[in-house]
């Protein structure tokens, strides 16, 4: 292994945290492709089963800035070792909570909660690490291939999860996914060091290139860590949270409700809707590294400006169109492709938030980072709730098209943001 990957290890650990992703989507997502059947099991209502999806939400809302500041202080190989713990726990509970238990509303919603705090400190860690090990040039390729985990866990699930709820009961979806969990986790804290510097397994020249394409800022030596309050006071981090505020509200209709509204409104049998639930996980698991790689293309030849800014802003901007057209059209099969392109347009945007955000963070990526995704995860919990209410109100074309008008106030906060501008640094001057 060490000799594989000489001169590539920072690929290596990004490799693990596209893994690390891809598995946090899962113990996310297996929920709402299990729902119909934990609503019978346990006697919940479309809004109560939202209440469960949004309790996990608003503790990974809660909880990103303190882990980003957490994730600063002890570093991503320990925090995201004790996570994956915390994630197997939990997501273990799921599966032994009794059928027919009268509070079972109550403990689903309690340790839905509990995971959303573990998963926390996800991609503040992954952050974290790409300010450390990725030169400015190469993060837009680092973050779209850790965010193409997203799609892949995302998109894998609906498959799996119905094969083993046929084969094997809704339960063992849950220590299924408990079991990855942990293995994944074990073999980060082997392979994984904070700093270039303290991995044995890395080479000098390695170390170079990484130290030479770092910003000034991540090297400037005793800086002060970030206090939450600078953070409000920035611009660009006040319009990235806020376009990530409305990237969450429409990223997490497909993490909750997508697989439901196929079954229910459009008609799709559990088989059909296994697998065209699939595709807009697909979408995003291309749009991703697809979109890191346009911009860090753009970025090298024409500045971080057009190469994060303005590409997110036109890709929000065209996922926001899809999303209008798709719940208008009639006919299941191009509604859902159409969806599907709205979800693969928003994650060619992904890798810019996360680039900016480390880029302009300092010493501080991951409580930036925690700050910025703390504004999706709210979006997020907005929407698991929200959606059904509007649903039984007006519809369900209109769920989506508040979504899409959100994507597209979204896009435009992008042309607010200024990526050369590191938070603090006059301060520090």
């Amino acid at each position: 292994m060490r000799e594989l990957m000489r001169g590539r290890l920072r690929w290596l650990l990004v490799a693990w945290m596209f893994a690390i992703s891809a598995t946090a989507y899962l113990d996310r997502v297996n929920i709402s492709i299990a729902g119909p059947i934990l609503q019978k099991e346990f006697g919940l209502s479309n809004t109560q089963l939202g209440y469960v999806f949004s309790s996990f939400v608003i503790g990974y809302a809660l909880f990103q800035v303190p882990g980003g500041r957490l994730v600063d202080r002890y570093g991503p190989r320990r925090t995201l070792l004790f996570a994956t713990i915390w994630w197997a726990v939990f997501t273990s509970i799921t599966a032994i909570v009794p059928s027919g238990m009268g509070s079972a509303l109550l403990v689903l919603l309690s340790v839905r909660l509990a995971l959303g705090l573990g998963e926390a400190v996800v991609y503040p860690s992954s952050n974290r690490l790409v300010s450390k090990w990725i030169p400015t040039t190469e993060r837009g390729v680092a973050n779209g291939v850790i965010f193409a985990g997203v799609g892949i866990g995302a998109g894998v699930t609906p498959p799996m999860v119905t094969y083993i709820i046929a084969h094997y009961g809704w339960h063992w979806t849950f220590w299924i996914s408990a079991a990855i969990g942990l293995v994944i986790g074990v073999v980060w804290f082997w392979i994984a060091r904070d700093e270039p510097q303290q991995h044995p397994w890395a080479t000098a020249e390695e170390v170079q290139i990484i130290k030479a394409g770092l910003p000034a800022a991540a090297t400037r030596p005793n800086a002060p860590a970030l206090h939450w309050m600078q953070l409000t006071r920035s611009r660009s981090v006040m319009a990235m949270s806020l376009s990530y505020f409305a990237y969450g509200y429409t990223a997490y209709i497909y993490f909750t409700w997508f697989f439901i509204y196929l079954t229910r409104v459009r008609g799709l049998d559990l088989k059909s809707s296994a697998v065209f639930g699939m595709l807009p996980f697909l979408a995003m698991a291309i749009g991703s590294p697809l979109g890191g790689t346009i911009s860090d293309f753009i970025t090298r030849r024409w500045g971080r400006r057009r190469g994060r800014c303005v590409l997110a802003a036109v890709s929000m901007g065209i996922s926001a169109v899809f999303l209008t057209m798709g719940p208008l059209t009639a006919e299941v099969h191009m509604a859902t492709w159409l969806l599907a392109g709205g979800a693969g347009a928003l994650y060619l945007s992904q890798s810019s938030f996360w680039s900016v955000s480390a880029d302009i963070s300092g010493p501080s990526a991951g409580v930036l980072s925690g700050f910025m995704n703390m504004g999706n995860q709210i979006g997020g919990a907005l929407t698991a709730s929200l959606t059904p209410i509007l649903a039984s109100y007006f519809g369900w074309s209109v769920p989506f098209l508040v979504t899409a008008a959100l994507c597209g106030a979204g896009a435009l906060a992008w042309l607010l943001v200024d990526p050369e501008r590191v938070v603090g640094a006059s301060a520090a001057a």
